[in-house]
């Protein structure tokens, strides 16, 4: 894992790296913070997260019927303005 510092110091490295396969981990104050990949690969990923996503609403019918039954059951209390 290169550190920030020393990922800008040799960025074209750190690109040359990422186009050849090899993504790069840069940390910084010690911590993983981001990895550097080739936009084709970064194209590939997103394509194969999106035909997996569903919508929220979705993914709200999805519940079991009965899920939230006990939630259900809870009365709003009578408010006075």
């Amino acid at each position: 894992m290169l550190s920030l510092q020393d990922a800008k110091n040799r960025f074209s490295a750190v690109v040359e790296a990422a186009l050849s396969g090899r993504p790069q981990r840069v940390s910084r104050r010690g911590k993983p913070a981001v990895v550097v990949i080739s936009a084709s690969e970064y194209d590939r990923l997103v394509a194969a997260a999106g035909g997996t996503r569903e919508s929220f609403a979705d993914h709200l019918m999805a519940f079991p019927e009965g899920a939230l039954q006990g939630r259900a059951q809870i009365r709003p209390r009578d408010v006075d303005f």
